[in-house]
């Protein structure tokens, strides 16, 4: 009978338990609430509302200035001299630039896809172009795969309408085509992807080729000038953005950029989740690692205009590179989550609503074709910000995987066919696949807060937070794009 009435009070000792635990922690929560919690809380807000604003104005800015650039700027052909390159029957085929086209492949063991097959030209005069594959060996094999990639995605009037610009303006270092993606339509993480670069192709490159004739090299589809590139130091690989740091180093020495968007070359995108959180990591570390080894070069350097430096370290570099991935991560799925467990702290809603809505309208603008996405479109982006802020302060620290490269992985045709076959033969993949832990949490995280605005909050943000907690659950489980087990 002792055992047995020990036994019956063994529930209520551990309720308890649990009671004193929870009654301690209300406590301390208590007590450090409002000296500690609510007067840092209140610094992020003001932080994140100066960044938000300085965001705003920026996108604004490049509003105004992409509007009056359609109503009244002139085309390309009209602010630099262009003429077709013609035949000269005494020089023959020497009458035309001599061409290099190099393929770096020593960090790629496979071709996935080689865009700067589009520069191959193919119509260019067969003896006026060199082709060079660097490479670290000379495996016939992997020459015939980058001649069959040239002629998949080559452009064949790509130099003729390109190289004249550089031909007849000495001043020209690099003439940039736009990107048009063969595979948008291959999965909403694909669409999500064209969304974002579109504005940066129909917006941001224009307003930097149209103002400052500046603007970073996407790393293909462009032709550069040699003398630029040797003038600027060549090729260096300081950071994993070797394409950005050239085109930095070459505009502080006086070198002018164009942009063509009426010049489309074909891309894929990568539509593996895997793949793409690679690739966002690099881009994103990669351009503040560079900020920081190149600020004080920027500051210092006499060849270029105070404004133009003002461009490049400010629009260029804090506001697009730094404080974009930032404030979308931290105020949007940290802060404002945050006030809703402190509720002595507000958020003005100008701040929560009002400037994000424009933000994102603006934005949305570059593919007219998608607005119907567009609430995917945000709470994709507020997910994939986790991993651009984390990225960027490791590349502004110098920390942990600040020089990390990993090839981003463009399924093509051919080998999902072949993956589809691997996949009907032996369906199974690891967890660690689809598993991530850091979406997880932040979504568990959103959920909590969202439960706690509905026990006790006002202001109704539990909408948003629960919306945006499954974006994170289904990212988190790698319900995104094309699967490719391994």
């Amino acid at each position: 009978m002792e055992k047995l009435s020990s036994t019956t009070v063994l529930p209520e000792t551990f309720s308890g338990a649990r009671d004193d635990i929870t009654e301690q922690f209300l406590i301390i929560w208590g007590q450090i609430k409002a000296p500690l919690i609510v007067p840092l809380l209140k610094i992020a807000v003001f932080l994140c509302l100066a960044m938000s604003a300085m965001l705003f104005v920026e996108r604004l800015y490049m509003a105004v200035v992409i509007s009056l650039v359609k109503v009244f700027g002139r085309k390309p052909d009209k602010r630099y001299k262009w003429e077709p390159l013609k035949d000269d029957l005494e020089m023959g085929n020497s009458a035309y630039p001599m061409v290099l086209v190099q393929i770096p492949m020593y960090n790629e063991k496979e071709v996935y896809q080689l865009s700067i097959g589009a520069a191959c030209g193919l119509s260019w005069p067969s003896d006026r172009i060199i082709v060079q594959v660097l490479d670290d060996s000379t495996d016939p094999i992997v020459k015939n795969l980058v001649e069959m990639e040239c002629q998949r995605w080559a452009k064949p009037d790509f130099l003729w309408r390109t190289i004249p610009f550089l031909v007849h303006n000495p001043q020209l270092a690099l003439v940039q085509a736009r990107w048009k993606f063969v595979n948008a339509d291959e999965c909403l993480m694909t669409r999500m992807q064209e969304m974002s670069l579109d504005y940066h192709f129909t917006v941001e490159q224009e307003v930097g080729s149209s103002t400052y004739a500046f603007f970073g090299f996407n790393g293909t589809a462009g032709v550069w000038r040699i003398a630029a590139i040797d003038e600027a130091g060549g090729w260096k690989d300081r950071t994993t953005v070797e394409d950005m740091d050239l085109a930095v180093r070459a505009s502080l020495k006086g070198w002018k950029f164009l942009y063509l968007g009426s010049l489309k070359v074909k891309n894929e995108l990568p539509s593996t989740f895997k793949a793409y959180r690679y690739q966002q990591h690099r881009w994103s570390c990669g351009p503040a690692n560079l900020f920081r080894k190149m600020l004080v070069e920027i500051l210092r350097n006499k060849k270029v205009s105070l404004w133009k430096k003002v461009h490049v370290i400010y629009s260029f570099f804090f506001i697009r590179k730094i404080v974009a991935h930032i404030v979308t991560f931290v105020f949007y799925c940290v802060v404002l989550p945050a006030t809703v467990l402190v509720p002595e702290v507000q958020i003005p809603k100008w701040g929560a609503i009002y400037i994000p809505s424009i933000i994102t309208l603006l934005n949305a603008v570059g593919t007219p074709r998608s607005l119907h996405l567009l609430v995917f479109w945000i709470l994709f982006e507020n997910v994939m910000s986790l991993h651009r802020t984390k990225a960027t302060f490791i590349g502004l620290l110098e920390a942990g995987r600040v020089n990390e490269w990993i090839v981003t992985e463009k399924l093509g045709d051919a080998l999902k066919l072949k993956s589809a076959l691997k996949a009907f033969r032996r369906p199974r993949f690891r967890i660690g696949e689809r598993v991530h832990l850091l979406e997880l949490a932040t979504g568990a995280y959103l959920f909590f807060c969202g439960c706690y605005d509905i026990a006790f909050g006002k202001n109704h943000y539990f909408i948003y937070l629960f919306v945006q907690a499954t974006a994170f659950f289904i990212m988190g489980f790698g319900y995104i794009g094309t699967f490719v087990p391994s």
